[in-house]
C-alpha cells in the first residue's frame, strides 16, 4: 500500500482537483485505485485499474442507521486494508448516497446513514496513508458512464439514477457541475405534481413519487391490497403477502407478459419521459444516461419515456433531441466512478510529492556541497598555518 505522509500536501492537493478536473483523466497516473459505493443497504468496494476494469470487487451490509458515524468509517477502512493486502492501493474514492459539499470533504446529509455535517475525507486520511475523495454515488456513477459506458464521446450529459428514489448528475465538457454549494443534480424532488403525493423531503409532487423504484412497488401494492382483477398474477406470485411485492419481481412479470406490470412500468416510463423533457429544457444536453436499479427493465421503462419525452419536449419538431440511452455498467458503475476520480487525486498528490521529493534533493545536494567545501577550507587551515 502506497505511503503518503504529509496531511497538509495532501489536504492543499485534494482542494484544487475539483477545479481542474476537466480532460486530467487523460493524464492520471495508471495506477490502481479503490472505489467504495455506500447505498441503503450494501457498502461495495472494489480495486479498479486506469481502463475501468474491476481487479477484485467485496461487498457488505450498510451499518444500521441508528449507528454512530465512526461504524461506517470502520467499515470502509476495512475494506480497504483487506483489498489493499493483495493489491498496491494509491487513492481511495467514495460514492455516497447523500449531498456532498462542494470542497467533496463533508457528507451534508445522507439520508440512510448517520452522517451529519460529517467530515468524512478527513475522518478517513487520518486513518489511510492514502488521499480520500468523497463524492455523490450519482456524479461518480456518471462519470464512469462517461469514461467507460454510455455516455462516451458525449460533451453535455446528463445521468438520471432511478432506484429508491432518483438522483442525477450533470457533466459538461469532461466536468462534473456540482453547483455552488456541491448538491446540484437532485432531480428527484422537482416538483412535477403540485399538492400530489407526499414525499419524505417534506414536499408534495416530486418527481420521484412518480417515477422512481418506490412509486412503482407502491402503485402494485396498492392494486394487489385492493385485490384488483388486473393484480391476480403479482398476488398469486406473492402468495398473497403483499409486502413482498418488489420491484424486480414486477420487472420479472413484466417480463413474462404480465398486462399489470408491463403497465404500471409504462406509466413509471412515461412520467420518467416528462421529466426528462424538463431537463432538456433547462440544461440542452445531448445525451441522458439512465441508471440505477430500474432501468433493469430496459425498453419496458426506456421505451415510454422516449415517447413521452418526444411528446413534452419545448419546440418539438424544432430542435435536436437529446440521445436516452440506458447506462452500461450497472450496479458497479458508482464504484468504478469513484476509483477513477480518485485516480486524479492520486496524480496530483504525487506530483506535489515529487516536488518535494525534488526541493528535499536539491538541498540535500546543496547541503553536501557546502560541507564539502567549509571541510575543504578547513582541512587548508590546518595543514598550512600561514596560507
Amino acid at each position: 500500500m502506497s505511503t503518503y505522509r504529509d496531511p497538509a500536501a495532501r489536504s492543499g492537493v485534494l482542494r484544487t482537483v475539483g477545479t481542474r478536473e476537466r480532460r486530467s483523466h487523460l493524464s492520471a497516473p495508471r495506477v490502481p485505485t479503490v472505489g467504495i459505493d455506500i447505498g441503503g443497504t450494501k457498502v461495495m468496494a472494489g480495486v479498479v485499474d486506469a481502463d475501468g476494469t474491476i481487479l477484485e470487487k467485496i461487498r457488505t451490509e450498510t451499518p444500521d442507521k441508528s449507528k454512530s458515524p465512526k461504524v461506517v468509517e470502520d467499515t470502509i477502512v476495512e475494506l480497504v486494508l483487506d483489498l489493499s493486502d493483495r493489491h498496491d492501493v494509491h487513492a481511495v474514492g467514495i460514492g455516497a448516497a447523500g449531498w456532498v459539499d462542494a470542497d467533496r470533504a463533508r457528507v451534508l446529509f445522507a439520508p440512510h446513514l448517520a452522517w451529519r455535517n460529517e467530515p468524512l475525507r478527513d475522518a478517513l486520511q487520518d486513518r489511510l496513508a492514502v488521499p480520500v475523495m468523497v463524492d455523490n454515488d450519482a456524479n461518480t456513477a456518471a462519470w464512469a458512464e462517461w469514461r467507460f459506458g454510455a455516455g462516451r464521446g458525449e460533451d453535455h450529459l446528463v445521468m438520471i439514477t432511478l432506484g429508491t428514489g432518483i438522483g442525477g448528475a450533470i457533466l459538461e465538457d469532461g466536468r462534473v457541475k456540482r453547483g455552488k454549494y456541491g448538491v446540484a443534480g437532485e432531480f428527484g424532488h422537482m416538483q412535477v405534481v403540485p399538492g400530489g403525493h407526499r414525499c419524505p423531503c417534506g414536499n408534495r409532487g416530486c418527481w420521484e413519487q412518480y417515477s422512481s423504484g418506490n412509486a412503482l412497488v407502491r402503485e402494485a401494492r396498492e392494486l394487489a391490497a385492493a385485490d384488483s382483477p388486473v393484480a391476480y398474477g403479482i398476488i398469486e406470485r406473492v402468495k398473497g403477502n403483499v409486502p413482498e411485492i418488489s420491484g424486480p419481481l414486477i420487472t420479472e412479470l413484466a417480463r413474462e407478459g404480465d398486462a399489470m406490470c408491463v403497465e404500471l412500468l409504462q406509466d413509471i416510463g412515461q412520467w420518467l419521459g416528462v421529466g426528462i423533457a424538463n431537463l432538456a429544457a433547462a440544461l440542452d444536453p445531448s445525451c441522458f444516461v439512465i441508471g440505477g436499479g430500474v432501468s433493469a427493465a430496459d425498453d419496458l421503462l426506456i421505451g415510454p419515456a422516449r415517447d413521452a419525452f418526444r411528446r413534452h419536449l419545448t419546440g418539438r419538431g424544432y430542435r435536436p433531441e437529446a440521445r436516452i440511452t440506458r447506462a452500461q455498467l450497472g450496479p458497479e458503475a458508482g464504484m468504478v466512478g469513484a476509483a477513477d476520480l480518485a485516480r486524479l487525486v492520486a496524480r496530483r498528490f504525487r506530483r506535489a510529492n515529487r516536488r518535494r521529493v525534488e526541493r528535499y534533493e536539491r538541498y540535500e545536494r546543496y547541503a553536501q556541497a557546502f560541507r564539502a567545501g567549509t571541510h575543504g577550507r578547513a582541512s587548508r587551515t590546518t595543514e598550512d598555518p600561514g596560507a
